[in-house]
């Protein structure tokens, strides 16, 4: 077996400070070198293996006992996708993020491993930007390390690392206190929710991230029986991705499901989303509405951004929107969630228990901004309801 760069198992409990402890999986010795000094930078991560095939990975589970795993795709020996159910079988706490290019291929192998148990995927930035100079792909590493480790060591009852700024801060929040004291989630009737509107919805506006495609695949597969409204969906992912995850809902629901277009009309029965890099928003007027495409600024760190689509759908419908938001890591789309229910919309949240992250439901329902707050496999339901 091929010598890898690794720190002790003993070495690695000994560290002052309770970092996060990552294991890299990569082919490429580049690669593995260039994120274990950028990791390395941070000091409350800690690169505890680095291996070059799926089959090191399984062999050194127990030696290094990783908390989070960077698993890439394509690798010799065993790949990723081959290695990831032997590592969910062996270490089924441990968090695996995918790691893959931007390619039709990866996309569809991405979307996969998220159904056989990935926590999350991220793509590997573009060779013609420069690797190193990545800024865009760092931030989006450390933000799910940070946030993938403080959930399991929350879940466990585990210190949190002493110089982790973001669990900090996030600690002074007293919900988040009774998270660290490893107390259940919060259920809905501790939040205070807003009155529904009564009125039939003539749009439904959903918004994802981390966990998404499997819980859009949840709700949608509960409404293939219904006549719906136009649906439009942002979901956080990178172009190419998007296109997949049109595709995929499509065929798995029986939904008319496309990856939208500039100027598209949007029909009664239809879903619309977001397509990779850019933001998605609903012109026009209620009888002849349109998908209006933009490259502008992002939002939240976000393109697409739920944002700018919330905030559309609240101008032209105004009352009769229903807004949904899922699983997803940060607070996008918690401003326009406030003009659509400001508007006199309605917004269903997806609760603590059920999501991957309960960053951006979660932003919502401690806003005040629900009128239900809900398990995913009671969304679809709900939506029947109001329609």
């Amino acid at each position: 077996m091929a010598r890898l760069s690794t720190q002790s198992a003993t070495q690695a409990e000994d560290d002052r400070g309770h970092p996060y402890r990552v294991m890299l999986v990569d082919d490429s010795a580049t690669v593995r070198g260039l994120m274990r000094n950028w990791l390395g930078e941070q000091p409350d991560i800690k690169v505890i293996a680095s291996c070059a095939n799926g089959l090191q990975a399984i062999q050194n589970l127990e030696t290094y006992k990783p908390e989070i795993i960077i698993l890439d795709i394509e690798m010799p020996v065993m790949d990723g996708i081959t290695a990831l159910p032997e590592l969910r079988k062996a270490a089924p706490d441990v968090t695996i993020i995918i790691a893959s290019t931007l390619s039709t291929h990866n996309a569809k192998i991405s979307l996969k491993a998220l159904s056989m148990g990935a926590a999350d995927y991220i793509t590997k930035p573009d060779s013609s930007r420069g690797l190193a100079g990545s800024d865009e792909y760092k931030r989006s590493l450390f933000e799910r390390i940070r946030t993938f480790g403080e959930k399991g060591r929350l879940r466990r009852g585990e210190d949190l690392p002493d110089c982790d700024e973001a669990a900090a801060a996030k600690a002074k929040d007293s919900a988040e206190r009774a998270l660290k004291a490893n107390k259940p989630p919060r259920p809905a009737s501790s939040f205070t929710l807003r009155e529904p509107s009564r009125v039939k919805p003539k749009i439904i506006a959903i918004g994802s991230s981390t966990g998404g495609p499997q819980a859009l695949y949840e709700v949608f597969k509960g409404l293939n029986q219904e006549k719906l409204p136009p649906v439009v969906i942002t979901q956080h992912m990178p172009k190419t991705f998007t296109t997949i995850l049109a595709e995929h809902l499509a065929k798995t629901t029986g939904l008319t499901c496309y990856e939208a277009k500039q100027g598209q009309s949007v029909r009664g029965g239809e879903i619309y989303i977001a397509p990779g890099d850019y933001h998605m928003t609903v012109t026009g007027s209620v009888n002849a509405p349109k998908l209006e495409l933009s490259q502008s600024a992002p939002e939240n760190f976000c393109r697409p951004s739920v944002d700018p689509m919330f905030r559309s759908v609240s101008k032209l419908y105004g009352k009769h929107v229903l807004s949904v938001m899922l699983t997803g890591m940060g607070a996008d789309g918690l401003g326009g969630t406030r003009d659509v229910v400001d508007g006199g919309g309605t917004m269903i949240a997806q609760d603590e228990e059920t999501s991957v992250v309960w960053g951006m439901p979660g932003a919502v329902a401690q806003a005040g901004l629900c009128a239900q707050i809900l398990p995913l496999s009671g969304i679809a339901s709900e939506i029947k309801k109001y329609l």
